[in-house]
């Protein structure tokens, strides 16, 4: 009876030790806080993971972080870039997955490292290489006193990742497969017409319009989107905007005109203007 008295003493007093080790941990704010971006480039997704360290007064390339030597590009965790689907950087397909991105910085040419290896620090081992490439840096007219890495100058397929602390920065393309994987949903959606809606319709005639394919087919497909939605206003005037392209003027002054009347009766003056803008750039051919 005593020793199941002690061991039970003992036992309450561990569970209060630990408990009291579990209250008295304190959490403060990171030096370099994390941060996760998630990207839709084209129609695939891109996840960023960094940590973002100040400048807090001290000379960043070339002395905090070394010309030519390999940087995990940023603080804490090495970054990691996660893509949805395979990815072209580089001038080299990339597989989706998860990668560590390293760089080696220099005055002028920096090398941007892909790598499957991820862990804490500079845990870099050139054997997980999977791509390296070479991009210019430039000198900015602005000071960042936060690391950063973030996506700019976006087009259908593809946008820029840059990276940017105290007056450099260094950027290169990713790039996503879009054409093949629109034609796909469209052939796909065509095959049976019958059961297309007027959505199918025009986002097929809009995006043929868009990338310059036949015009002949895009006009079909708009026509029966605006017979099928004649409320839609949008629809009328993509539709408009392929007569014009197909010389069809007269024909595309009466379609902006019924655009612009449904948009004015749905109140939105921006599509009032964008018709009045196209009737005006017709008139003068």
């Amino acid at each position: 009876m005593k020793q199941t008295l002690l061991n039970l003493t003992c036992v309450v007093w561990v569970l209060a030790f630990v408990s009291t080790s579990t209250q008295a941990q304190i959490k403060v704010p990171a030096a370099s806080p994390t941060v996760t971006l998630v990207q839709e480039i084209g129609l695939t997704k891109v996840e960023l993971k960094y940590s973002r360290p100040g400048m807090k007064g001290r000379k960043i390339f070339g002395a905090l972080v070394p010309y030519g030597k390999v940087w995990r590009t940023g603080a804490n965790d090495n970054t990691r870039l996660v893509f949805s689907e395979a990815v072209t950087i580089g001038g080299k397909q990339i597989s989706k997955g998860t990668y560590a991105l390293h760089t080696i910085p220099g005055q002028q040419t920096w090398t941007i490292i892909l790598n499957k290896k991820q862990g804490f620090g500079n845990a870099y081992d050139p054997s997980q290489d999977v791509h390296r490439f070479k991009v210019q840096a430039r000198r900015t007219g602005l000071s960042y006193e936060t690391f950063t890495i973030d996506f700019a100058n976006f087009d259908k397929a593809s946008a820029d990742v840059r990276i940017m602390w105290e007056n450099t920065m260094a950027s290169f393309k990713i790039t996503t497969s879009v054409d093949k994987k629109v034609m796909s949903q469209i052939n796909r959606m065509m095959a049976n017409p019958e059961r297309s809606l007027a959505g199918a319709y025009f986002t097929s005639a809009r995006y043929y319009f868009d990338t310059g394919r036949d015009l002949n087919k895009a006009y079909e497909w708009i026509k029966k989107a605006t017979q099928l939605r004649p409320k839609a206003y949008w629809m009328w005037y993509v539709q408009a905007k392929i007569e014009d392209r197909m010389k069809k003027y007269k024909e595309a002054i009466a379609t902006a005109k019924k655009s612009m009347a449904v948009a004015k009766e749905r109140k939105n003056p921006d599509y009032v203007r964008l018709n009045e803008k196209l009737i005006e750039k017709i008139n003068k051919n």
